[in-house]
């Protein structure tokens, strides 16, 4: 059974999110046939998609943001119009001034109402790339404020957020779920980036990543690139030919954000072959590629537009191929293009390896999707097939270190919690550096040991843990619980530890920290 157990963990730890708890028998399932367990989830392709009572388009919640903030503009306004227009008694010369300001009672309330609202967005040329993340250790404050009525975009974000958690908690291996993981960060939007954005992030994924996890790559990379949600991440509803109807009136000409971004980030990665000369070939070919605005003149507002008049004229030549003129089909054609271009399947499938297997890919591995890659024409689900199918990804020990989101949703799954409110994850995540879809730069969250593995972050995940064993211990076996995690692959020192721990609360708490949950 020691063989089986230990390849059952393989398949539950490398591939998903870990056992659940309960009477789930996840260990003994994926110990009976760990590679079909894993793929059994890649036969579901409809199981990667997402709906929930409450979600909603791209178009709808932006049209709910743009109601939104219409109404906050008309409450200041009202509030301003309302204050008093008399000036002030001076204080007497020998008083100091009060430099508090006036505020009148129903602005506050309005600011009460949309307190926590994000920062109006800000052009993303020099956004950070940092391979390391660091947890926030900022010291709280003396004293909780006063709980504040959740807004629009706070309401949809928290809704979003839940049902990406409740789903990784309930399903049976979590490999599919991991690919949207992967894929969702791969292609990163930050929800820092403003009101829209935050608004739209559970959308972005459900809309544009989802629905090709297990398609093929090219056609995610058009849903993505052509995602609102990205397309304002990254500036690119700002970009204007220069020689076209916009640039010229406007005096306006291009961002290149997006196409530097598609090219080092998306597709060919650096060092794939391209220019900077392509950079700006590629931003001119996709201006005119936006999203309609709230007065709906291109189109519903909040959704995909292709505005001709931002459109820069005329062919162009990216990576030595002319494209032709054709408006939005210009800039399709150059991206399933850029989708087929050999750097592109050798980047992603280094990519892929490392996040699923080492931090140093195995070359063997590597070149074998890449080759898949190649062959299939980008496809995604035979990318992940053969990944499960390679002795490499079995054979390699269970060094990575989970990232905040894996840790959490793996604790949540073994302790056989659901959750109701995604606050308690949020406020995790916040603290361990990882905050949902809210990467520091559009490379994303890192996915090596070194980004995870710092004191410190291990210290702030020894806190959480002890908290979830001072709150739940004393109703857990945490050796009945060690039993679902890893059952006889669990190490002899773990099994020490938990039976040597001084109470219940102590023993879950190190069960959480230990190698078997930390590492995957």
């Amino acid at each position: 059974m020691a063989r089986d157990s230990q390849a059952a963990l393989v398949a539950l730890n490398r591939f998903g999110f870990g056992a659940r708890g309960g009477a789930s028998g996840d260990l003994i399932n994926a110990a009976s046939d760990p590679r079909g367990f894993v793929k059994a989830e890649l036969g579901r392709p409809n199981g990667v998609l997402l709906e929930a009572p409450g979600l909603q388009s791209t178009p709808q919640l932006g049209q709910a943001v743009f109601a939104y903030q219409d109404q906050v503009k008309q409450a200041r306004e009202a509030a301003k119009a309302a204050a008093p227009t008399e000036a002030p008694p001076q204080a007497p010369a020998d008083q100091k001034p009060d430099t508090k300001l006036r505020r009148n009672l129903s602005l506050n309330a309005v600011m009460t109402d949309i307190a926590g609202q994000m920062a109006d967005a800000k052009p993303a040329d020099n956004m950070a790339k940092p391979d390391t993340m660091q947890p926030n250790a900022a010291t709280p404050p003396a004293a909780k404020p006063a709980p504040q009525p959740l807004n629009v975009i706070q309401k949809t974000f928290r809704a979003e957020a839940l049902a990406r958690l409740q789903r990784a908690t309930l399903v049976e291996c979590g490999f599919t779920e991991r690919l949207v993981v992967f894929w969702s960060n791969h292609f990163c939007i930050s929800a820092n980036k403003g009101e829209l954005a935050r608004m739209w992030a559970g959308a972005f994924e459900r809309e544009a990543v989802r629905p090709h996890v297990l398609g093929r790559f090219a056609d995610m990379l058009k849903a993505v690139e052509q995602h609102p949600a990205m397309l304002f991440f990254l500036d690119n509803q700002q970009s204007l030919g220069p020689d076209s109807r916009a640039g010229q009136n406007r005096k306006r000409g291009l961002n290149e954000n997006l196409a530097r971004e598609i090219m080092e980030l998306h597709t060919l990665g650096v060092g794939g072959g391209y220019t900077q000369e392509d950079v700006t070939s590629l931003a001119r070919i996709i201006t005119g590629w936006t999203f309609a605005g709230r007065q709906g003149q291109l189109g519903v507002p909040g959704s995909f537009v292709f505005n001709t008049n931002a459109h820069q004229p005329g062919p162009q030549v990216l990576l030595g191929k002319t494209y032709a003129p054709t408006g939005l089909a210009q800039g399709e054609a150059a991206l399933a293009d850029i989708a087929r271009h050999p750097s592109t399947a050798n980047f992603i499938a280094t990519k892929f390896v490392r996040h699923f297997v080492a931090d140093d890919p195995p070359a063997v591995l590597v070149a074998r999707l890449r080759d898949v890659f190649v062959r299939t024409d980008g496809d995604l689900r035979a990318l992940a097939t053969a990944l499960v199918d390679s002795d490499e990804a079995w054979k390699a020990p269970l060094t990575k270190m989970r990232s905040p989101y894996d840790f959490l949703v793996a604790s949540g799954r073994l302790l056989a919690r659901v959750p109701e409110d995604p606050s308690a994850y949020l406020n995790n995540l916040n603290l361990l550096g990882q905050p949902l879809w809210s990467p520091a730069g559009p490379n994303g969250f890192p996915d090596t040991s070194a980004a995870w593995a710092a004191p410190e972050g291990m210290k702030l995940r020894l806190d959480i843990a002890a908290q979830m064993g001072a709150r739940l211990g004393n109703n857990i076996d945490p050796l009945d619980l060690l039993e679902f995690a890893a059952a006889d692959a669990a190490s002899i020192e773990t099994r020490r530890t938990v039976e040597r721990a001084e109470s219940r609360q102590q023993a879950l708490a190190l069960l959480l920290m230990s190698p078997e949950m930390q590492r995957r």
